[in-house]
């Protein structure tokens, strides 16, 4: 599927999807699940990227993050790119690429659609039928979010936060809303705008993010451009001086016209 040019700017949250190469697993074991969050960790910080939600599933992993700095998303993959495909390629002896070569990302509108994507990572697993309940899941930000504890790693986004004044306020709001299951609707939304690299959001905010940006965020619609259909008197002259002086020049040619043409009676067919 076409993809678009990656949104870089600082202050959009995105949803970052990166999967394993071929679709194969990018994690044996629980301590590599750990390592993971590890690196996750200090490649945020070192690039002032804020994670709200996360889940890692056996070949691919969802974030919710958003950076601080232009660049900072694309930094910090490359970051957990290095490490931890090093952590994997010396525990396992192996060599070779572990991630598809390409991570996909989308920007998110923040008020819309932040939430619903909160929900949709934290999710997964229970999607995926690992777990009944998504708290269950020892390696997605879910359990942060309905028993928190304090996790250094997740930085809850502000719309997050206006759940409730304290983290127990926010996680029994939070309870209701992630309990439920997403609709189709937005199950192809959230997927299709993160294959394509584009903007999940409405499309006035699509507008102004390419206002913005001073470039497109939607895909063109296939197939070729229809042709321009001139308007009546388009690309004549519009100037009434410059029509009354042509008019001499063309009666001249006419005049010419029995010069320049041969006789009809010297014409024979060979």
């Amino acid at each position: 599927m076409p993809r678009l040019q990656r949104i870089m700017a600082a202050g959009f949250p995105q949803h970052v999807v990166q999967r394993g190469n071929n679709r194969e697993d990018c994690f044996f074991a629980e301590a590599d699940y750990a390592a993971y969050l590890h690196w996750l960790e200090r490649a945020a910080r070192t690039y002032r990227v804020s994670v709200h939600a996360y889940v890692l599933m056996t070949n691919h992993v969802h974030l919710l993050v958003t950076p601080g700095l232009e660049g900072g998303v694309s930094r910090m993959m490359q970051y957990l790119g290095r490490y931890y495909v090093q952590y994997i390629n010396k525990t396992y002896r192996r060599s070779g690429t572990l991630w598809e070569r390409r991570f996909h990302a989308s920007v998110v509108e923040t008020e819309a659609y932040l939430l619903t994507l909160q929900r949709y990572i934290e999710l997964n697993p229970v999607r995926a039928g690992i777990v009944k309940t998504p708290e269950q899941d020892k390696w997605s930000s879910a359990k942060d979010h309905l028993a928190p504890a304090g996790n250094s790693l997740i930085v809850d986004h502000e719309v997050y936060t206006r759940l409730g004044a304290t983290p127990s306020e926010r996680a029994s709001a939070y309870v209701p809303l992630i309990v439920k299951p997403l609709e189709e609707s937005a199950l192809s939304q959230i997927r299709t705008a993160v294959r394509q690299g584009g903007v999940l959001g409405s499309d006035q905010f699509k507008d102004q993010i390419e206002i913005q940006l001073g470039r497109r965020v939607r895909l063109s619609r296939p197939g070729r451009k229809p042709k321009r259909v001139a308007a009546p008197g388009e690309g004549q002259a519009s100037n009434p001086a410059a029509r009354a002086g042509a008019r001499p020049l063309v009666f001249a040619l006419l005049s010419l016209a029995p010069l320049l043409l041969p006789d009809a009676r010297t014409i024979r067919r060979g």
